[in-house]
């Protein structure tokens, strides 16, 4: 399961410090997140009660005021994808040559799955639609399910003998990797498992891919 969430209030409170250690956002903010309003109370609020307080609302609008446009909260070490007149008003200077990523991929795929002809090559009608979008409002969703912790879940496979495999990318601001290990941890107490393979680096090919333990 990759960024998994598996307790609300957990998971949802990680990315302040998260922000914070990354230097996102300033002090004094994170210390509001932490203090005034933390994110699993304002996620609370926008997506499952639809009222935000005046407090929550000024100490997030800061955090996203800080933490800008300009970082993608599944990377925020990848450059964000600019238009070419914007990204030529506020041209980013590289200190170093790097691999270059097409960071605009996912703009493009978008375009690319709304052509006609590639439609019509997957045999995909669009329904209740007038474009392919990788999220859309034709699903709903209960977000009251959100509070539904599913970390027991993971326990009751694991008391079961299958075998589960938690992972999440260290520079993923959604749901960051404190969350998943203080909780990955806790269950581990819980069952009274211990580890069996030292924190080490996992490669794949001649790069590094991951830090795990078993």
């Amino acid at each position: 399961i990759g960024n998994p969430l598996l307790e609300f209030n957990t998971d949802f409170n990680s990315p302040s410090e998260f922000y914070w250690s990354h230097g996102l956002i300033s002090d004094s903010t994170y210390e509001s997140t932490t203090l005034a309003c933390n994110y699993s109370t304002y996620r609370r609020q926008v997506q499952i009660s639809g009222s935000v307080s005046p407090i929550c609302s000024q100490v997030w609008r800061t955090a996203s005021r800080e933490i800008s446009k300009f970082i993608d909260a599944y990377d925020v070490t990848l450059d964000v994808c600019l238009s070419s007149v914007f990204a030529q008003a506020h041209r980013l200077n590289q200190l170093q040559d790097t691999v270059k990523i097409d960071v605009c991929v996912e703009d493009e795929t978008t375009k690319y799955l709304n052509r006609k002809d590639v439609q019509k090559a997957f045999h995909a009608e669009l329904i209740g639609v007038t474009e392919w979008t990788i999220c859309s409002d034709v699903l709903n969703y209960d977000y009251q399910n959100l509070e539904i912790p599913t970390i027991n879940v993971l326990g009751a496979l694991v008391k079961f003998g299958i075998r589960v495999l938690v992972y999440s990318g260290d520079q993923d601001s959604v749901v960051p990797l404190t969350g998943s290990r203080a909780l990955v941890n806790g269950l581990a107490k819980d069952l009274g498992l211990n580890t069996s393979v030292p924190y080490r680096a996992w490669f794949g090919g001649r790069q590094i891919n991951c830090l795990l333990n078993f």
